[in-house]
């Protein structure tokens, strides 16, 4: 997996620990209503695309930036889906430690055509919402979310 130069850094001194990071994740649609997947390159499973913000960089343009690395799709990002604090850290294979804050984008594909673009993937495809593989919670919820116009959805206190 692409770790970003950044955190190679932070990684220098403090080692595998828990870092707690900003992600983002794309739910992106084409004009036939099919969703975006890639399976993932370091467990096997399918999922929506996502990633880390470099420093500085806004939450949208991460996201699109993440799809057109990945997939060779453009997107624009049209609306945040979700917001949440991930229950459970990773441990990615190298022993690193991460726990995410995921921001999810709605997105819309502009152009390209979907392929394979990086390490960070196996296959990528277009998949109809009633012929979805299996996938892990974390994707089904966002796909989910990303469906409907409804508000953003977020876990928290005071929420109606």
């Amino acid at each position: 997996m692409a770790t970003p130069e950044f955190i190679r850094a932070i990684r220098a001194t403090a080692g595998h620990q828990l870092l707690y990071l900003p992600g983002v994740s794309a739910v992106v649609f084409d004009d036939e209503g099919r969703v975006l997947l890639g399976r993932r390159a370091d467990n096997g499973r399918w999922a929506i695309i996502g990633g880390i913000p470099e420093p500085g960089e806004q939450p949208a343009t991460a996201a699109v930036r993440e799809v057109q690395e990945e997939t060779a799709v453009h997107c624009v990002a049209e609306r945040v889906v979700l917001v949440q604090a991930l229950e459970q850290p990773v441990t990615f294979p190298n022993g690193d430690v991460c726990q995410f804050m995921d921001i999810c984008f709605r997105c819309r594909a502009t152009g390209g055509e979907a392929k394979v673009n990086d390490d960070e993937s196996l296959e990528v495809g277009w998949f109809s919402l009633d012929a979805l593989p299996a996938m892990e919670e974390f994707t089904v919820t966002r796909i989910k979310h990303a469906t409907g116009d409804g508000p953003t959805w977020f876990e928290g206190a005071g929420q109606v």
